[in-house]
């Protein structure tokens, strides 16, 4: 009934613009005045058009009788005539509609108005012929193309530097008039290689070796030390890809079946450098020890269509390794993309043994999909192969090299990690355009030309000045403005602000929550890092997520949950308090010693003389497990603990 009756007063006052005079109209409209250059379909009508109109007015819908799905629809105008003249916006009842000055009919029809400059674009717009580029539909949303890009790479300019990277990055910095800024100190790039590459702090005699250290390729050096510690780069990235794999060790489907893990699959796979097509190769066409991640979650109880293990597996790969949200289509076909039940169905169909029947919105609709993947150019699954045929077919399409989207939807996560911002955010809506779409594809070419080595990719991202730039901020939001300037600083993950106390202790408490077995003995001490431990109330805290659903970013906002935990929470009490005990056997024999370890260690740097008095007085005539206690609990408190800067 709503329906009806927007209809039917949307063509009352389409008729009633039709019956008014032009000049009536011209005469009594005061118009924002229109833009005084020349639009950009892409850039000024396109985005406003797609927010404002195209959910009535296209996609199928037609409001009125009007759409505006391409060009020549526009021009036909709605069921009581024209809508746009030609050359004229002044005379056009579409700027009548949108410049909302009557209340009783305006567009769109509720929400906020369209601003005056927005106006003003589409009055010139108007004004200048209606331009519209060919291939553009408002009925579609925009996709990025699929096949590898090759880019040129120029020559370095003003910086000196043979990295691609930072020659494509110069070009960007000049579009932009930002001046190449200088390198951050050894000291900040040590730090900040250390956390990112291997999950720790640098210890103090490796960090005074490496700033005494004057070769000029030192730091090409350390990136190459760090990426050869195989257990230790495969103990920190584990992390990144439990969140991204839903891999944990406890949590719904654990307790009856309904769920197992890949911890050893996935670990030995990171410790070997495992090229990443054959990663994800097994993860799609299981092996041994993987199959984990496409028998998915059975949940238990009564559970929507869209969440049945078939679902979940063509909803995972599309997201992980794609860039592609299939979560909306596998209930409805899409409202934010192109993506229907049908493709969704059809994905997911690979995964099960008996064909898939169709729901939508969770109601059977009597249809079944035909099996394929997403992009059928690429190539197709034949239906008549058992399932472990159909998903060894699946894992060498995905994998093939010419799906440039696959490589480029894992450099963007790559360089999100490394750099606090994709280039592309937020990293799995990999349709959006890219603050530099050269680096983004040369990069993702690069990476298919090293036969999806992750460790060169990786070797080439750290080794650039791009990455050794000073940091900058980024509040998260009006990500259509942001400009990279260099690393957005980042918070540690809770596994990385656990592991660097306990490094700094040397007291690495906690029961591995996993079978697996890795030589983790230094020097006498077992050392269990946090990625092995089952949740606890801390890491929760600081962000750890329970990895029932895909996690491809962490928040990187405080909240008032890590304040409590941080300032009144057992874990970290526990941690500080026997971890102090272990601090003064090891280094207390002077306080002197103690502030230059635990500054050294903790900041990398040494403690400036107002803090040393600080400490000192902290710790007190007698060196005690309660006041170091005290030193280690402010020392993890500072800001300059807990970011990457």
């Amino acid at each position: 009934m709503r329906n009806r009756k927007y209809f039917a007063w949307m063509g009352f006052f389409l008729l009633v613009g039709m019956i008014l005079t032009p000049q009536t109209r011209a005469e009594e409209a005061h118009y924002p005045p229109a833009a005084n250059r020349t639009v950009s379909f892409q850039k000024d009508i396109e985005p406003v058009l797609r927010q404002n109109c195209a959910k009535c007015h296209a996609r199928g819908k037609a409001e009125g009788g009007f759409r505006m799905d391409v060009r020549d629809l526009v021009l036909i105008g709605s069921n009581t005539g024209r809508v746009v003249q030609t050359g004229d916006s002044q005379n056009s009842y579409l700027t009548h509609l949108i410049s909302g000055l009557d209340s009783s009919v305006r567009m769109p029809p509720s929400g906020e108005l369209l601003s005056e400059e927005q106006v003003g674009l589409i009055r010139a717009w108007i004004d200048q012929g209606l331009p519209w580029p060919d291939g553009i539909n408002l009925g579609r949303f925009k996709e990025a193309e699929l096949e590898p890009r090759e880019v040129i790479v120029p020559t370095a300019k003003a910086i000196h530097s043979d990295n691609p990277v930072d020659r494509l990055l110069e070009s960007y910095f000049q579009k932009n008039e930002i001046e190449f800024p200088e390198r951050v100190d050894d000291r900040l790039f040590a730090r900040r290689a250390y956390l990112d590459t291997i999950g720790l702090l640098p210890p103090p005699d490796q960090l005074e070796a490496f700033l005494e250290d004057d070769s000029p390729d030192k730091r090409n050096a350390l990136v190459e030390d760090l990426l050869s510690r195989n257990q230790e780069y495969a103990e920190n990235w584990i992390t990144f890809w439990n969140d991204l794999l839903r891999n944990d060790f406890t949590g719904t489907g654990y307790i009856d079946g309904g769920r197992k893990q890949i911890t050893d699959w996935l670990y030995h796979s990171l410790e070997a450098n495992k090229p990443y097509n054959q990663f994800v190769h097994e993860l799609v066409d299981p092996v041994t020890g993987s199959e984990g991640f496409i028998k998915g979650i059975v949940w238990r109880g009564v559970t929507n269509s869209s969440q049945t293990p078939a679902m979940q597996a063509a909803q995972n790969i599309g997201q992980v390794f794609m860039g592609i949200n299939l979560k909306c289509a596998s209930c409805h076909d899409s409202f934010i993309s192109n993506w229907t039940l049908k493709d969704s169905y059809g994905l997911a169909s690979v995964f099960s043994d008996d064909p898939l029947e169709i729901h939508r919105c969770d109601n059977p609709t009597g249809d079944h999909a035909p099996i394929k993947f997403l992009y059928e150019e690429l190539g197709t699954v034949d239906p008549n192969l058992p399932r472990d045929r159909r998903e060894e077919q699946l894992a060498n399409i995905l994998t093939d090299e010419q799906n440039g989207r696959f490589a480029r939807t894992f450099v963007n996560r790559l360089w999100a990690r490394l750099l606090g911002h994709g280039l592309i955010e937020p990293n799995d809506e990999m349709d959006r355009d890219p603050w530099s779409k050269d680096i983004l594809d040369w990069l993702a070419t690069d990476f298919i030309e090293n036969d999806f080595d992750v460790k060169h990719t990786l070797r080439v991202i750290l080794t650039s000045k791009a990455y050794q730039l000073p940091s900058s901020s980024w509040n998260g939001q009006n990500d259509k403005n942001f400009v990279f300037t260099g690393p957005v600083v980042k918070r540690m993950t809770a596994e990385q602000f656990r592991d660097s106390l306990c490094a700094i202790t040397n007291h690495w408490p906690g029961e591995p929550g996993t079978d697996l077995k890795i030589d983790n003995m230094v020097d006498g001490v077992t050392q269990t890092r946090s990625w092995m431990l089952k949740r606890d109330p801390f890491t929760v805290a600081m962000g750890r997520p329970n990895r029932d659903q895909i996690n491809s970013q962490r928040s990187p906002y405080a909240t008032t949950l890590q304040a409590l935990e941080l300032t009144n929470g057992s874990t970290l009490y526990d941690l500080l308090e026997q971890g102090a005990g272990r601090l003064i056997s090891d280094h207390g024999q002077s306080k002197e010693e103690l502030v230059h370890y635990l500054f050294f260690y903790g900041l990398g740097r040494e403690a400036t003389e107002a803090e040393k008095g600080m400490v000192l007085e902290m710790i007190g005539d007698e060196i005690s497990a309660e006041n170091v206690e005290d030193v280690l609990w402010s020392l993890a408190m500072l800001p300059e603990f807990q970011l990457i800067y």
